[in-house]
């Protein structure tokens, strides 16, 4: 078993694409695979907060934090700003399609829960992912509730409120749980330790990506209006990485710059959905499966792009 393990922590951007393809076959083969699996996601993501913690350990955790003021000011831009001027600009434009609704909860979801793991897999800067990561759904309510004001349709802003409450609560506990397991020696930071974590991490978003691509094989098979809708999760998602990056090259290290990058692009979308009118998250599950593809490319495609830039990475 634990040689398993090592060997998906090896092969970490292999098993996400296989995941990806997984996903979309399962889709079209095994409709309910994907709703059976969508039970799973919940404790699935909060195990792999857990994993994050718990592999970087008290140090690790401790040099994300040291940046505190840059990362405030991070959150503030990609979950504020950035929201509030898409609504401003799709108010005046009249435009209320469902990707339109998608766009917006994008730009105002906090990062990924596997934000950790995706920067562990592209060298990039774990601890500041994890940092925005806090930081992020931390300031959640204050950034996210003039967004669902802002913009007709989102549903009840006090909702969000407690869900991110919610959600606060169980990052404290898993957190103090995997700094408590590291600092009293019971998990150690040995070359094993770490690759039974990341094996462990990988395998379980891969399971993710399944779970939440049920819509995807169908929309592309049914026709053009699938292949366009993913083209644009594509841009957004990759787009906001590079922009991110690019402003971030030369200001700070390498590995964090690539990292701010990361969590800019890849947003954790379906937390929303507990708190959107019925309808409105039925009608986003196509839009939101699609958003996993370039999550899961990220470590593949922005590897690639790191290398290119010449990016020192660790």
């Amino acid at each position: 078993m634990i040689q398993a393990l090592a060997y998906l922590a090896r092969q970490g951007r292999q098993v996400l694409l296989a995941g990806l393809v997984l996903g979309v076959l399962a889709g079209l083969a095994l409709p309910d695979l994907a709703g059976t699996l969508q039970k799973l996601v919940a404790p699935v993501v909060v195990i792999l907060l857990f994993l994050a913690v718990l592999r970087l350990g008290p140090e690790g955790v401790r040099a994300g934090l040291a940046g505190w003021r840059a990362g405030v000011l991070s959150v503030l831009a990609l979950q504020l700003l950035l929201p509030c001027l898409a609504v401003g600009v799709l108010l005046v434009l009249q435009v209320e399609a469902i990707w339109a609704f998608g766009l917006v909860l994008v730009l105002a979801a906090a990062p990924i829960s596997g934000s950790p793991n995706l920067a562990i897999m592209s060298g990039a800067s774990a601890p500041t992912a994890l940092r925005q990561l806090v930081m992020g759904t931390l300031l959640l309510p204050a950034t996210a509730l003039p967004v669902f004001l802002l913009m007709p349709g989102l549903g009840a802003p006090a909702e969000v409120f407690v869900i991110v409450l919610r959600l606060l609560a169980v990052i404290a506990a898993v957190g103090a749980l995997g700094l408590w397991l590291r600092a009293s020696g019971l998990v150690t930071a040995s070359a094993r330790s770490l690759s039974v974590i990341d094996g462990c991490a990988t395998l379980l978003l891969a399971l993710i990506v399944i779970a939440l691509m049920g819509a995807v094989g169908p929309a592309l098979v049914q026709g053009v209006q699938g292949w366009g809708l993913l083209l644009g999760v594509l841009v957004l998602g990759f787009g906001l990485q590079m922009v991110t990056l690019l402003a971030a090259y030369g200001r700070m290290p390498d590995e964090q710059a690539a990292a701010l990058g990361q969590v800019a692009g890849n947003r954790n979308i379906a937390f929303f959905l507990g708190v959107l009118p019925p309808a409105l998250a039925s009608d986003l599950m196509l839009f939101i499966g699609l958003y996993q593809i370039p999550m899961y490319l990220t470590p593949a495609v922005m590897g690639w792009v790191y290398a290119r830039k010449g990016l020192r990475l660790g």
